[in-house]
């Protein structure tokens, strides 16, 4: 008698671990494509959207394990802000119960979605505060959350595989030494002038993907470093991850989510120099989404299940000093964004006059105050990582954070939970162009995210122990 009792006991133990381990994951896709004549981002001109190529998304993946969750979401646009990011994490931890410093959510960096509003002077002369505009940001916090909520909804018991890609022919550092002795910005293809690059690149792929106990796909997540703007024009089009999700579901089927993000790609793009066909438009977005999908099914046989542990999230705000400002810079800027939104023929300040001058402009409106951003870290057991930051964080900053992650697998999404532009290496200040130039944040930033998020994954990592 005491054995039979023993035994059920020690059965009833057994069930009851096993449920308390239970992973229970759900995935949606809440279309945000706004109306045509909503004004475009992603350039230093005004342009406003004639149609849609393909439709953009919010797409959200919901977690659950050991009674917590968390939630990862992706946006087909070129950025967050904090404003949005904060009343969208409010709207769904009401709707889902989901605390909202266990939200985190990216932009992909499209420079074929809409303009944001509340961006800045750039954005502002580019239609950002138009009422199409307006009213696009305004509804998105609220399609954000109904992603949130539509994933918590379908959460059943599921498996994670994990897995890393390798891809190196889509992705290229865009920033050479030059034989003038310059670092050069997207030299052209075939330059003489071009001596070696100035940075490397990330071809890691890391691939999650989200299954029912029962073998049904539910969602894949896939991180990659490149910038996403191939495409131009004047039609929506969500770019490469467009064809990444269509070729994914040929494999999975359609009800799958493909939730992409965009890794360190601060200096990264998808322009090879040495090949002298042009690249760009909706074929090259396809021809990238073919090969990161083929990376990703050639990955597939070699995932390895995650083992299930608790969710924890942790986030730290980090502060950002300011570029500094001289005496004038403030009504040599006013002077340039005239110009520039003059337009006037022979009367147009150079590229980089307009970078500095917006970037200047941005800097003032902040009277002296530094950045606060936000560094996020949500884990899964002591396996798992996912990181946020907020910018488009150059590459060797990227993979400082893999290289001394105490996790397995650590993933890193940038434009996550707000942005504040370019965040370039330390190094990358005295060498000049573009990136440099567009920055708003102090030479060392970079550096300092990175810290942070050494520090929050080594925080998490052993309170898993």
């Amino acid at each position: 008698m005491r054995i039979t009792s023993l035994a059920a006991l020690l059965g009833l133990l057994a069930c009851s671990l096993t449920n308390g381990a239970d992973l229970r994951v759900g995935a949606s896709s809440v279309v945000i494509t706004p109306p045509t004549g909503t004004p475009m981002a992603g350039y230093y001109s005004p342009r406003a959207a004639e149609g849609v190529h393909d439709d953009l998304f919010a797409k959200a993946i919901v977690i659950e394990s050991e009674g917590k969750k968390a939630a990862l979401v992706g946006l087909d646009l070129i950025s967050t802000t904090r404003d949005l990011v904060l009343e969208a994490r409010k709207l769904a931890e009401a709707a889902t119960g989901i605390p909202g410093d266990s939200i985190m959510i990216s932009a992909t960096h499209a420079h074929t979605g809409p303009v944001l509003s509340g961006r800045g002077a750039r954005e502002a002369a580019v239609g950002g505060e138009s009422d199409l505009s307006r009213t696009f940001r305004d509804g998105l916090p609220a399609k954000i959350a109904q992603a949130v909520k539509d994933a918590n909804d379908r959460l059943v018991s599921a498996k994670i595989t994990t897995g890393h890609g390798h891809e190196s022919s889509i992705a290229f550092n865009r920033r050479f030494h030059l034989t003038d002795g310059t670092v050069g910005w997207n030299p052209g293809k075939l330059n003489p002038k071009i001596i070696k690059p100035a940075g490397t690149i990330d071809p890691d792929v890391p691939v999650v993907y989200f299954a029912s106990n029962e073998g049904k796909p539910i969602a894949t997540y896939v991180n990659y470093a490149v910038h996403l703007d191939n495409v131009g024009g004047l039609k929506f089009s969500a770019d490469m991850p467009a064809t990444l999700a269509q070729s994914l579901a040929l494999f999975k089927g359609p009800e799958m989510v493909t939730l992409f993000t965009a890794g360190c790609c601060g200096d990264i793009n998808h322009i090879d120099v040495k090949w002298a066909e042009k690249q760009g438009g909706f074929d090259n977005a396809a021809r990238m989404g073919v090969i990161l999908a083929g990376e990703v099914l050639r990955t597939w046989p070699k995932l390895k299940a995650s083992t299930p542990g608790p969710i924890r999230s942790k986030s730290m705000l980090v502060p950002l000093d300011l570029r500094a400002l001289a005496p004038g810079d403030v009504e040599k800027a006013k002077s340039i964004a005239a110009r520039h939104q003059a337009a006037k023929k022979g009367d147009t300040p150079t590229f980089l006059e307009s970078v500095w001058a917006y970037r200047t402009l941005d800097l003032s409106a902040r009277e002296g105050k530094p950045y606060e951003v936000e560094v996020q870290v949500i884990a899964m057991g002591d396996e798992i990582a996912w990181v946020s930051l907020p910018g488009e964080i150059f590459v060797e900053l990227g993979l400082r954070i893999k290289q001394d992650s105490p996790f397995r697998d650590t993933i890193i999404a940038e434009l996550a939970n707000g942005s504040i532009g370019y965040i370039p290496s330390r190094r990358a200040y005295s060498q000049g162009n573009y990136e440099v130039v567009s920055a708003r944040c102090a030479e060392g930033s970079g550096e300092k995210l990175t810290d942070a998020a050494v520090k929050l994954l080594n925080e998490l990592k052993n309170s898993a122990r």
